[in-house]
Order: C-alpha cells, then structure tokens, then sequence
C-alpha cells in the first residue's frame, strides 16, 4: 500500500495487548475464538465510521502477536499498519541483556537486524511487513531505554522508515527521546512524539513542535489521565495556532488488553474505545473552531506524510 491510499487513518490504536507468557502458562482466561470475534466486531464499528487505516504500534514488549491480527484483519475491511521495535520502560529483555554494545559479551546490536529483518523480510514469517519502528521511555532515560532508542535510529537511518514513540508527557520527556534520536542522526521530521495529547501544557507541546516532530493527540477516552474537555481545549488552540499539519490523532485504545483485569477498563475509562473520537470528539472539536480542512490534515494529510517517503515529507 501506498502513503496516499491510506485514507482516514487513527495512528496510535492497537488491537492486542497480551503478555506472552500468562497466556502459554495459564490459558485458562484466553478464549480466543471469543477475543477474536470481539476484534472484528469493535474493527467493523470503526470501519463504520469512515477509518481507512489504523496504526498498531504493538511490538516485543507488548505481546505482539501478528499471525493473530491477521486472523482479525482478515474478516475486516480496515488497513492494520503493523510496527517493529520494542518496548520498555527500564531494561531490555534478558535475552538481549548479556550480549550487545556495552554488555558483558559485547558484539553487534541483534536488535538492528531484528528490527530490519521485520522490515525488509516480514514478521515471523507471515510476510507482513512492518511500516515503522517503536520505542519507549516514560519517566527517564535509562540504559536499556537508550540502548532501544539508538538501536530504532540506526534501523531508520538504513530504511527510511518512521518511529513513534511512546513518551510520558507529564514528565516532559518527549523532549528527552528527541535529543537522543537527533544526536543518533534522526529526522526529526519522521518522528511522533506520542502520548503529547496527555497534557495540556503548551509551552511543553510547542517544543515539540519547533524540533520538527509530530505530537501525538492519541489518548482521546483516557480521562483518567487528562479530561477530554482538557485534551480538546488543547487541541483546538494548537489548530487556531496554524499547527494542524503537526499534529495525529487517535486514542491508544485497544480489542483486548491483558494488563487489566476483565470489565476494570469499560468501568474505569468507559470513553477509552475505538469510536469515542467519532462519537464526541469531532464534534467537540469542530465546536471548539476547528475546521474541517483541520481535521482532514490531522487524520489523512499528516498521516500520508509520515508514512511517505523521506525525499517526500
């Protein structure tokens, strides 16, 4: 598929979050064909609503299990954009901890040519190939997390291909993963920044912005992190500001989500879904000022630059 024939797309949703080893250990809370009929019936409703394409951003680290979205993709009329990298918030996983720059054993970074095999080849031999790279850091910047992020920009140097990254955004530490990628030789251009929506702070998100990067309004349902008047208000300011080709929009929301227990999340976040940013959002957004030539840029212009190429941003 090619950058233009994306559509409207959400670039931050995932459709499984899953922890590998509890669903090997202990099946007894995985009825697949259950979890997998649910996926292609919350995928059918965004679909409905006018979604081309959604963003999947799950790699190692989140239980990335791409057979089985295929299995969902399969039965739905929607483009799932698969990813590389890995994610964590402190270490690497300890198979990766004892060989590599800076370890006890040394040797070339396995994550480079993980991460490119993915890339280049396909993902665990189901010929999906990922479209872009993600990495992570929340509060600081530790050596694993640094190892990840330097890793993620040699494979987008070699490739071309973009990187979001998850970042905490009340900890001002998308500004962190930007210096970082920069010094390891990264367009900016090619970067978001996200999870940016979770604060209000303008001054923060501007700074992210003048470094060249996109910023993320990709939480949209998660109030229990910052109200959706808070998160539109913000928004639409930036818009009014002219800075609607610089920002993406979606809500990091998910099919099926093992790090809750079942129901915690529809009791707690009950907004956090695939349809919240159609159902109320957008409406609230274009009452707030912004225009609809806005919001095409946010949910179809931007997300055509990002994915094309370098020569094209």
């Amino acid at each position: 598929m090619q950058a233009h024939e994306l559509g409207t797309v959400l670039m931050h949703e995932h459709v499984f979050v899953l922890d590998e080893e509890l669903r090997r250990n202990h099946p007894e809370a995985w009825d697949e064909e259950r979890i997998v009929a649910d996926a292609v019936d919350r995928l059918r409703g965004l679909a409905d609503r006018g979604v081309d394409t959604i963003v999947d951003p799950t790699v190692i680290g989140l239980g990335r299990d791409i057979p089985l979205v295929a299995r969902v993709n399969a039965q739905v009329d929607i483009n799932i954009i698969a990813a590389t990298g890995l994610y964590t918030l402190n270490d690497v996983p300890m198979a990766l901890h004892y060989h590599g720059p800076g370890t006890l054993l040394g040797g070339a970074e396995y994550m480079v040519e993980m991460f490119t095999r993915d890339i280049t080849e396909g993902i665990a031999g189901t010929g999906v190939r990922a479209a872009f790279l993600k990495c992570a850091i929340e509060e600081e910047l530790t050596p694993g997390v640094e190892r990840v992020m330097r890793a993620v920009a040699e494979v987008h140097r070699s490739t071309g291909v973009p990187i979001t990254v998850h970042t905490g955004a009340t900890h001002r530490t998308g500004l962190i993963a930007q210096e970082v990628l920069r010094r390891e030789g990264v367009d900016l251009g090619a970067v978001v920044i996200g999870h940016s929506g979770d604060t209000a702070d303008l001054d923060y998100l501007h700074r992210l912005i003048d470094n060249g990067s996109y910023v993320g309004m990709d939480r949209f349902g998660l109030d229990i992190l910052l109200p959706t008047d808070q998160r539109v208000a913000t928004v639409a300011k930036l818009a009014g500001e002219g800075l609607a080709d610089r920002m993406v929009l979606s809500h990091d929301a998910s099919c099926h989500n093992m790090w809750f227990p079942p129901g915690v999340r529809e009791e707690l976040m009950p907004n956090w879904r695939y349809t919240y940013l159609f159902d109320a959002v957008i409406p609230a957004l274009r009452e707030a000022g912004v225009t609809e030539e806005q919001l095409t840029t946010m949910l179809v212009g931007n997300p055509r630059r990002y994915f094309a190429s370098a020569s094209d941003r």
